[in-house]
């Protein structure tokens, strides 16, 4: 499974890139905000040259809601670096501009999935990947992960390209149950990755390690 960082900070990119686990970034208009006034096109370069890695991916998404501002806005997003794919939303307008990139060669996650058939038509239109929200889904009373493993079901029935791109994950049993469903990627807020690498039993035991080791030969 791919890691990708659900981000837009470049201190939690370095972070999770020193760790040598991290596979890609997606960011959103969101994400990006948080970050002050910055420019948009400027910091995606930045994010990509931090990951410094010819396999990695960058989501940029679009904020354009209208087919032919998405496609025009589309074609600047992939021009910032060759890691970068362009992210549209899961509308009939974004489904449309997904088709239309992805015929010129422009690689395209497709957000904002909630049911297995947006996924379905997202990877046929020729989305690279799909990007199914979990954790909101689980706050509306429903599994998240139910649509994981319908959307694998899927995609292995038919050998689609696309991967499975996990978002919205709010912990780590959102990324461990995906990775258990086959999903191909999980981005995730670097906070999580953080709470993965931690167990109280690896402190302890590490503790209690050095305690010994201290204590040799008294």
């Amino acid at each position: 499974m791919k890691f990708f960082a659900d981000t837009a900070n470049l201190d939690e990119i370095k972070s999770a890139a020193s760790l040598g686990i991290l596979d890609g970034v997606t960011t959103n208009p969101s994400l990006v905000a948080k970050e002050g006034g910055v420019d948009f096109k400027e910091h995606i370069l930045k994010i990509c040259e931090i990951l410094n890695n010819p396999k990695a991916s960058v989501s940029a998404e679009a904020v354009s809601t209208e087919y032919e501002s998405m496609i025009k806005e589309g074609r600047e997003l992939a021009k910032i670096h060759p890691c970068v794919y362009v992210k549209l939303p899961m509308t009939r307008a974004g489904l449309q501009a997904t088709h239309t990139l992805a015929s010129e060669g422009i690689r395209v996650n497709q957000t904002l999935i909630f049911n297995a058939g947006q996924a379905l038509m997202s990877a046929k239109a020729g989305a690279r990947f799909v990007s199914p929200f979990v954790g909101r889904l689980d706050d509306i009373g429903q599994d998240g992960m139910v649509l994981i493993q319908e959307i694998r079901e899927i995609f292995d029935n038919y050998d689609f390209e696309c991967e499975i791109l996990v978002a919205s994950i709010r912990g780590p049993l959102h990324a461990i149950n995906a990775a258990r469903l086959g999903a191909d990627i999980a981005t995730m807020p670097v906070k999580v990755m953080d709470q993965m690498l931690k167990h109280p039993l690896t402190d302890n035991g590490l503790a209690s390690f050095l305690k010994d080791w201290e204590n040799r030969g008294k």
